[in-house]
């Protein structure tokens, strides 16, 4: 007999609006009002919307123009992120309370596993309400949350009932809630996917699962035996405490565009300046470097190189971009440069944690 396959009780939590929720909290002049963080009505792109902003088709990364056309009474505010990072460790503070393996996944949202937990309840709904209320009466703000059986569905589940709300699948229905997903909802399928699946025939989890392995495979590569086994509930990932990082960046938009490769050379130096100061202060080092480019018109362009070592050095990481930046002759003016660095130090290999089946 083959070994039961592991089910866990998995917490997805997120924030709701969290940035333009801690400006509103911060600022009572604020509330109620359709808010954008980042932007403004000249040049940018919407770091986060309130829901009032929301409401008028605003979302993060539309650029402010488009934000204030949606929105004509929408209010811009600079965003203040060591702010955020302060109240996230806050909420982190929370979660560890119930239980240890917390893995985030930005400032305003995280993986639990509750399986074992410090509070001992056997309901993860109920540890889910729990921290949902403390983290309203302490910190106050709200978030929304997804309860399942592993971190795919329970991601899906908290955007449900948002905001302030929260939805659990339990075992004997996630087969059922995926087959009437989208299937652009599934982990995995981008938009070239989507529209090979669509053309296949394949809009919803029902259809999916409808097609066997082989099918899936001979379509779609590697990843149809992936989506095979997404669609009937089983995904082996652990919540990891540790997460890896696997990419650090600096990027900068700037107030004016820029058409000439002078200046763009003067705002790489100091991109370049800048991710070498993160990537020292937290020890981080790697191989691949590249240089993102977004046009005027909003394309966007990515040229890469790795290096046969490992680098955090200002000055290996500016020479590298500028040659990056010589490549090939822009096409338009520029608004956006960043600098990123891949392969990193801190990848590390994957572990599979197993553990027995029991009640949810």
């Amino acid at each position: 007999m083959s070994e039961p396959l592991p089910q866990r009780k998995i917490i997805h939590v997120d924030m709701d609006a969290f940035y333009a929720s801690v400006e509103q909290m911060d600022n009572p002049e604020l509330r109620g009002k359709p808010l954008a963080v980042g932007g403004s009505e000249v040049r940018g792109v919407v770091s986060a919307a309130s829901y009032e902003a929301r409401k008028f088709g605003v979302r993060s990364a539309m650029s402010g123009i488009q934000a204030k056309r949606n929105c004509p009474d929408l209010i811009f505010v600079r965003p203040r992120f060591e702010r955020y990072k302060e109240i996230s460790k806050q909420i982190r503070k929370i979660f560890h309370d119930y239980t240890d393996l917390v893995e985030p996944l930005s400032l305003d949202e995280a993986y639990l596993d509750v399986t074992q937990n410090k509070k001992g309840n056997p309901s993860a709904t109920l540890i889910a309400e729990e921290i949902r209320k403390r983290i309203f009466d302490e910190v106050g703000l709200t978030a929304s949350a997804g309860i399942s059986v592993n971190k795919f569905v329970a991601k899906i589940a908290s955007d449900y009932n948002k905001p302030n709300g929260q939805k659990t699948i339990n075992p004997e229905e996630v087969e059922s809630f995926l087959e009437g997903l989208d299937v652009k909802k599934f982990y995995g399928v981008g938009k070239v996917t989507q529209e090979k699946m669509y053309q296949h025939g394949i809009f919803t989890g029902k259809d999916l699962k409808s097609k066997s392995i082989e099918y899936l495979e001979e379509h779609f590569g590697k990843s149809g035996g992936h989506y095979y086994f997404l669609v009937r509930g089983i995904s082996n990932s652990a919540v990891k405490p540790n997460r890896t990082t696997k990419s650090v960046a600096a990027e900068h938009t700037f107030n004016t565009n820029l058409t000439s490769e002078i200046f763009m050379e003067e705002r790489l130096d100091r991109i370049a300046k800048e991710l070498s100061k993160r990537l020292q202060k937290h020890k981080i080092s790697g191989k691949t470097i590249t240089l993102k480019i977004k046009y005027s018109d909003f394309t966007q362009q990515t040229r890469s190189k790795t290096l046969p070592y490992f680098v955090s050095d200002k000055g290996l990481l500016f020479e590298t971009a500028k040659e990056l930046l010589y490549q090939e002759k822009m096409k338009d003016s520029v608004r956006l440069l960043g600098i990123s660095l891949n392969n990193l130090n801190t990848e590390i290999k994957k572990t599979v944690v197993v553990q027995l089946r029991f009640e949810f």
